[in-house]
């Protein structure tokens, strides 16, 4: 299956004939707004960023499930989808998570731990292919530019 972007300011039910066709031809049709055109194919690479470690980890353990989605909507569309996590912790890989402190275990004993956040990570890796990479914050523009520009493809980041 492969998805095309159709622009959101196609007007809606003027265009079955063409989203039949589509279906059939196992074409997944995902609406947003585009620049220009109507139609296009949604880009290979994404980057989500994130504002440090207990971003994602309430990403990963709280709103699990519109976080999950987003990864399997990207995996769908044949995007690479990358999380950037800036972090001044020097953090810089999924491995290195478990030295992670969360700042809500000093009031909760239910704030999940670098251990745990770390196994979650390395599952949706797996399940939805979905990769995690971590930087300082001044060095989060360069490195959504490597990424968008293809820099971690083959590696094990």
């Amino acid at each position: 299956m492969i998805t095309i972007i159709e622009d959101t300011r196609q007007k809606a039910n003027h265009h079955e004939e063409k989203h039949v066709y589509l279906e059939k031809m196992d074409v997944n049709i995902l609406r947003c707004a585009l620049p220009f055109g109507d139609y296009a194919f949604p880009p290979k690479i994404s980057v989500d960023t994130k504002e440090n470690i207990e971003e994602i980890a309430a990403n990963i353990t709280g709103d699990h499930t519109r976080f999950k989605n987003e990864c399997i909507k990207a995996r769908m569309a044949g995007c690479q989808l990358y999380i950037l996590i800036e972090t001044e912790t020097g953090i810089r890989s999924i491995e290195q998570m478990p030295a992670w402190v969360n700042p809500r275990s000093r009031f909760s004993s239910k704030a999940v731990s670098g251990e745990r956040l770390m196994k979650a990570m390395k599952t949706m890796q797996t399940r939805y292919g979905v990769r995690f990479m971590f930087c300082d914050p001044k060095d989060s523009a360069e490195m959504v530019l490597r990424i968008l520009r293809g820099e971690f493809e083959h590696d094990n980041a």
